[in-house]
């Protein structure tokens, strides 16, 4: 049975920016259908910047956000591409741990396609606790206590206890 202080993945999410770059946007689109078998989504600008040519609406990274099963595999492949190894810094205070993956083929599962090249992605873990909802519910929102909240510790001990990651230095 599960109590209401355990922690859970929520979310697993794969981003990858490209900039004002729209051929190396076609490539990242290609590579995380690929490496998460789902159909990622393109991110847009929303301020100007003169100085890096961006405007507004400017398609300028993609990403991938999955749950459940699939977060779950997905993220043991990611860790297995880091060797199980994350730094604290990775964590946050809020229950989130955020790393990225220099090439795409580290990635077990992935294969070198040449169209693509070689290319990196950020990957992003959203940790929670049932009664998150709570925060995100159209009636009666109401703020996440402070004991229900995910520290970096209870993260980090989550992390060495469902996936065996070891901290420090990656090698």
């Amino acid at each position: 049975m599960t109590g209401m202080r355990d922690v859970r993945i929520e979310k697993v999410t794969l981003n990858i920016g490209c900039g004002k770059d729209q051929s190396r946007l076609d490539k990242a689109v290609e590579l995380l259908k690929s490496v998460s078998g789902a159909t990622p989504v393109k991110t847009f600008t929303q301020k100007r910047i003169q100085e890096w040519g961006l405007r507004p609406g400017l398609p300028i990274g993609c990403k991938v956000t999955l749950r459940g099963e699939a977060a779950t595999e997905m993220l043991k492949r990611l860790l297995d591409a880091k060797d199980f190894r994350l730094q604290e810094s990775q964590f946050d205070d809020n229950g989130n741990i955020s790393f990225g993956i220099h090439e795409y083929i580290d990635i077990p599962g992935a294969k070198y396609d040449p169209k693509i090249g070689i290319m990196g992605l950020q990957a992003c873990i959203t940790l929670e606790r049932p009664g998150f909802r709570i925060k995100r519910r159209k009636v009666f929102c109401k703020r996440l206590p402070k004991r229900q909240r995910i520290t970096r510790k209870e993260a980090i001990d989550f992390m060495a206890k469902s996936f065996s990651i070891k901290m420090g230095e990656n090698k």
